[in-house]
């Protein structure tokens, strides 16, 4: 099969590889498109390093051609998407429901080859037969879409309440379309004209702010307190927008971190201790309510999370891809098989 390596910062070679044989347990699948994410971004530009050349890429979307020993025939022919994170379901965290910080967990295209290929084999749970009523654009974004969903209900604001997303990538987007859709009043905050423009069509509020740290905190801080914000998401995944929410968000209500920084923000403990600031992280999902869930939002018409998508390359392309993607302006790359 062709496959894309990653085999150092800023160099992806495509290759031809023997396809891979699903072991007992396991499915292949027949790649069809696979979106790029913000972490395959990080790993192309040698944010994050790996031990060796690896076959990035998670949001796969594709046919099952082949199954493993175990694995029901039935399954031959199904159009799925993969649920990328494996937890071991055996330590501590996994046994207490926490498998999303599963100490052993297997992650594709991080700790194994993963989806920028023609084919992957993968856990046979852990690949979502998609419905018919499903469009492909629908589908291949499902993965990026339980992240989304996962934050939000990590906040426990309810619907009609007003919170605020601070960062539009592919995430933030996607978090805006859900809260809207579900009936919260969202504020965003994004420097990106486009994007904002984006969100504000799915019914948001964009507030500007600019300048330093305290100057942005004095512009968002009185709105987000007059409107009864009772969350904040930070997406956008820096130190300083970090640094931001936890110096402006109003007394009482939640912080959400979603943006994975891994640069040190700072905050005052004082004002987080003293107005009953609640800080919450939210990394990936839950295995395997958030996925469930979010396929019955979609397929229920009330959200559609490709409207995320802005483009589609190939995988002869991906370099170029990983490239523009890395420039920031695009919501969400998709490559086609």
């Amino acid at each position: 099969m062709r496959a894309a390596f990653l085999v150092k910062a800023q160099n992806i070679q495509l290759q031809t590889v023997a396809t891979p044989v699903p072991q007992a347990g396991e499915v292949r699948i027949k790649l069809q498109q696979i979106g790029i994410c913000g972490s395959d971004v990080h790993l192309f530009l040698g944010h994050r390093t790996l031990a060796q050349p690896t076959i990035i890429g998670h949001e796969g979307l594709g046919i099952i051609d082949q199954v493993g020993t175990g694995v029901s025939p039935d399954l031959l022919g199904k159009r799925v998407v993969v649920e990328p994170n494996f937890p071991c379901g055996k330590c501590r965290y996994c046994q207490r429901g926490q498998g999303n910080i599963c100490l052993n967990k297997r992650v594709l295209g991080v700790t194994e080859h993963g989806c920028f290929a023609e084919y992957v084999c993968v856990p046979a749970s852990f690949a979502w037969v998609v419905p018919d009523s499903l469009s492909d654009a629908q589908a291949v974004v499902i993965e990026p879409m339980a992240v989304a969903y996962h934050a939000l209900f990590a906040a426990k604001a309810q619907p009609g309440e007003a919170i605020a997303i601070v960062g539009l990538g592919a995430i933030g987007l996607l978090l805006t379309h859900l809260a809207t859709r579900l009936g919260y009043q969202v504020f965003v905050s994004e420097p990106n004209t486009a994007k904002k423009a984006k969100a504000v069509a799915m019914g948001a509020i964009a507030l500007d702010a600019s300048g330093s740290l305290q100057e942005q905190v004095t512009q968002l801080a009185p709105i987000w307190l007059a409107n009864e914000v009772s969350a904040v998401f930070e997406c956008a995944g820096s130190a300083f927008t970090a640094s931001l929410v936890t110096a402006a968000t109003p007394r009482g209500a939640i912080i959400v971190l979603v943006g994975l920084s891994e640069k040190d923000a700072t905050f005052c403990p004082l004002k987080i201790a003293r107005e009953g600031i609640t800080l919450v992280p939210s990394i990936i999902y839950d295995h395997p309510d958030d996925f469930k869930r979010t396929i019955r939002l979609i397929a229920s018409g009330i959200i559609d999370p490709s409207v995320v998508i802005s483009s589609y390359t190939s995988l002869d392309q991906l370099q170029e891809a990983l490239q523009t993607a890395a420039q920031g302006e695009e919501s969400k790359i998709v490559v086609l098989v």
